[in-house]
């Protein structure tokens, strides 16, 4: 098959997606562009900053929810199974349970004075629910900052190269900010002169490699993240999400350049007998392929820093259901690349074997085709890394009482240094995905609860939670069961996924309680 014909055929879902169930959506979840939004009638300077313009925030958004999900995911996947699950799974999942997923956890924050995900399911399930919800979200973002920072201080120390063009970019992030909102200069000016500084910092990486080792540049990475996570938004997280957007969309264009007009056929298997997968194929093909399909991590963008940012609800459903449809774009089109090679495909080495991909559908771009997609990769790495450390500053703040905003953070980043020290933060993908996947699940019953107070269909909400539910604990119950037989036990990973497990069903099991059985104990009791 053309890889071309799968491109198109994908783009095309993708489109009837967006026109028809995201309209339903936004409907059924009761968008309002004449309600004032959180992000002007409690601002305050810091986080709650309404966006210039809508397509700085939804830059914002799409780079922080992007991450190394959407490339990793499907390109294990593909390895293990074939395009073809790994292909329907993406397309099916993102228009109808990662979409409404992200524009219903934005909408239910935006009810709610921008307070998480977390927070909110005190409101539509119960106090209990909010604490172990709040605990749940806490320890997956823990485990999202030490997992993200392991990804990028590896690719740093295979190649030196990036270093510029990726941490360069932080720099050029904040001359844009301080352009913009101190100094009011037009954006359209401030964008062409930082796109510019941007593609100066390729050269100046070639030539000046920066080599340093594994240790120190998780150390460089923690301070990154601790310090950014306490930076006003409009100073850096704003800027620098909305110019790495560039680097992204401009990847997928030329992804998708290469895809329409290199002539390459899909060489990998449309289904494979997955022999060399290290799991089952269900339900482990739905949390290896984690923010390409749906993510629980969105949930927290949404509601953490997205809510707070958007100026008005009209652009609600091009932000959080768009930005989902985006990112399967991007999933779709790392399935294209990666199924495109006939050789060069390795399992434990996903970001390498994508940038093979990328170079094999690009040859017009000669030996700079693998180098742009794992510097774009990188790129947004760091969002998830930063956004991750925010968010979860303003959990613990919630949570734990902890007013103190920089100590919050170090607490945040104390957790993912003891993770790291384990010596193991390789081997918790896996992990990751299932906790990201339960995340979703509980994410879709607060969006339930939501439709249920407001009268309103619960089931867009209600299936795909129960579905997300029964498959990702049942991948964390097969992994405690196979590390506890395993002859050499990841014990961080195995500490991890038993709490996950834990707190994932103690709120599943409260809400589906509050909902039936606690509903009809409260009229008996009336």
């Amino acid at each position: 098959m053309y890889v071309a014909l799968l491109v198109l055929f994908g783009l095309g879902v993708l489109t009837v997606g967006y026109l028809l169930y995201g309209g339903f959506a936004a409907n059924i979840l009761g968008v309002d562009p004449k309600r004032e939004t959180p992000a002007k009638r409690l601002y305050d300077g810091r986080d709650f900053v309404p966006a210039k313009n809508w397509l700085v925030l939804f830059g914002h958004h799409f780079a922080s929810i992007a991450g190394a999900g959407p490339i990793v995911g499907p390109t294990l996947a593909l390895i293990f199974w074939g395009w073809l699950p790994a292909l329907l799974w993406v397309l099916l999942g993102s228009v109808f349970m990662g979409g409404f997923h992200d524009l219903g956890s934005l909408v239910v924050s935006l009810r709610n004075n921008a307070t998480s995900i977390s927070e909110n399911s005190r409101r539509y399930i119960s106090e209990r629910a909010r604490v172990v919800f709040s605990l749940f979200v806490w320890f997956a973002l823990v485990l999202i900052v030490a997992v993200f920072a392991h990804y990028a201080a590896t690719s740093y120390t295979k190649d030196p190269h990036i270093v510029w063009p990726s941490l360069g970019l932080i720099p050029v992030a904040v001359l844009f900010g301080l352009l913009t909102y101190r100094f009011g200069v037009n954006p359209v000016l401030s964008t062409l002169l930082a796109l510019f500084l941007m593609l100066l910092l390729i050269p100046l990486g070639e030539v000046f490699p920066v080599a340093l080792s594994y240790p120190v540049w998780m150390i460089v990475l923690f301070a990154y993240a601790y310090v950014a996570s306490l930076v006003p938004v409009q100073l850096l997280l704003q800027p620098r999400d909305y110019l790495s957007a560039y680097l992204l969309v401009g990847g997928m264009v030329l992804m998708l350049i290469g895809s329409l007009t290199s002539g390459k056929h899909l060489n990998v298997p449309a289904v494979s007998t997955g022999t060399s997968a290290p799991f089952p194929f269900v339900p482990f093909l739905f949390v290896t392929i984690a923010c390409g399909a749906i993510s629980g991590f969105h949930s927290l963008i949404a509601s953490g820093t997205t809510a707070r940012q958007l100026p008005s609800e009209r652009y609600a459903r091009r932000i959080g259901y768009g930005g989902m449809l985006m990112e399967g774009a991007l999933a779709l089109l790392v399935i294209a690349s990666v199924g495109s090679l006939a050789t060069g495909l390795s399992a434990s080495d996903p970001i390498g074997t994508f940038g093979r991909g990328v170079s094999n559908l690009t040859p017009f771009l000669g030996k700079y085709g693998g180098y742009f997609a794992i510097l774009v990769l990188n790129a947004f790495i760091l969002t998830t890394l930063d956004t991750a450390t925010r968010i979860a500053r303003y959990i613990t703040e919630e949570l734990f009482g902890v007013r103190n905003v920089y100590l919050s953070s170090a607490l945040v980043i104390a957790v993912a240094v003891l993770i790291i020290a384990g010596g193991q933060a390789g081997k918790l993908w896996t992990v990751f995905g299932a906790a990201n996947q339960l995340l979703a699940a509980l994410s879709l019953l607060v969006i339930t609860g939501y439709l249920l107070k407001t009268r309103k269909n619960p089931l867009p909400a209600l299936l795909p939670a129960v579905f997300m539910l029964i498959i990702t604990l049942s991948a964390l119950a097969y992994q405690i069961a196979h590390m506890l037989t395993s002859e050499r036990p990841n014990y961080v990973a195995l500490t991890f996924a038993a709490v996950l497990f834990l707190l994932g069903v103690y709120v599943g099991g409260e809400a589906l309680y509050r909902w039936t059985l606690g509903r009809k104990e409260a009229a008996l009791r009336s």
